[in-house]
């Protein structure tokens, strides 16, 4: 019976570190992730197709290891044709989106703090791009391709034609360019709560992790969905009024709400 090239690495995971790996999901596009038995450790593998992103995802682990920023390290890596796996520290505690609202609440300060000491990286000295017109770039494909996922989108979008909704941001594009080009950041690239861990009795923020989309970029790549992401557990509107305001004072910011709303529609635009 014929086996796939994830599946091989799989096996190869499995042979050099016997007994070791519990799987945890499976990732799009084949990906697969395991946990180590004592929690110390993750491992993704890949196809041979999806290679590359693996390795971009593993240089980005890498770089910000070394930045003072808390977020896994690498500790294996291996590839060939077929395929690649890559095994990186665990980051001790719980995902942020696991918390009730009473606790995030309680991190949201430390929270705020993490975004801004990611933000605060000289940007200039990180190799990663992800600004807006690679990602305006990549909507366009996801788009003519039909792939747009429409749970990702807005409730009020998801019966509208993507085309249409990329046509509505597209007449902004040069505005917010000028803008990113004057006020550009590390930035995370896919800051939802999942992706920010807690230390589960401190309440207080631990560190970031699935890097792959980390790069230069306008920083409301990430506040716009960190916000947007976080009402979703926040008890009442008033109380996630009260996160934006207090996000937006431990910052050191007053949103521009049609920037943040520009970067929130098009972040599901190019999943896909």
């Amino acid at each position: 019976m014929h086996r796939s090239p994830v599946r091989e690495w799989e096996s190869l995971l499995a042979r050099l570190h016997p007994g070791e790996w519990k799987p945890v999901t499976s990732g799009q596009s084949g990906a697969s992730v395991f946990r180590s038995a004592d929690g110390s450790r993750y491992a993704k593998c890949v196809t041979g197709e999806q290679r590359v992103l693996l390795e971009e995802e593993r240089d980005r682990v890498d770089w910000l290891s070394g930045s003072g920023v808390p977020g896994p390290e690498v500790l294996e890596w291996g590839a060939d044709a077929d395929g690649a796996y890559l095994v990186t520290s665990t980051v001790p505690g719980v995902p942020a989106d696991s918390v009730p609202a009473q606790a995030l609440w309680q991190a949201w300060p430390s929270i705020s703090e993490g975004v801004r000491g990611l933000h605060a990286l000289p940007a200039k000295e990180c190799p990663f791009n992800r600004d807006l017109a690679q990602m305006f770039a990549i909507a366009q494909d996801v788009v003519a391709r039909d792939k747009v996922n429409p749970e990702f989108l807005p409730v009020e979008q998801q019966q509208t034609p993507p085309v249409e909704l990329l046509a509505r941001l597209a007449g902004q594009v040069e505005r917010r360019l000028v803008q990113e080009a004057g006020d550009t950041v590390v930035c995370h690239g896919d800051l939802c709560l999942p992706n920010i861990i807690l230390d589960p009795v401190a309440l207080n923020f631990a560190g970031f992790i699935d890097l792959g989309r980390l790069g230069r970029a306008d920083p409301y790549v990430d506040i716009a969905l960190l916000l947007a992401n976080a009402r979703g557990v926040w008890d009442d509107e008033n109380q996630a009024i009260a996160a934006d305001d207090a996000f937006a004072r431990a910052y050191g910011t007053t949103f521009d709400t049609d920037r943040q709303r520009f970067y929130l529609h098009l972040d599901p635009l190019t999943w896909g």
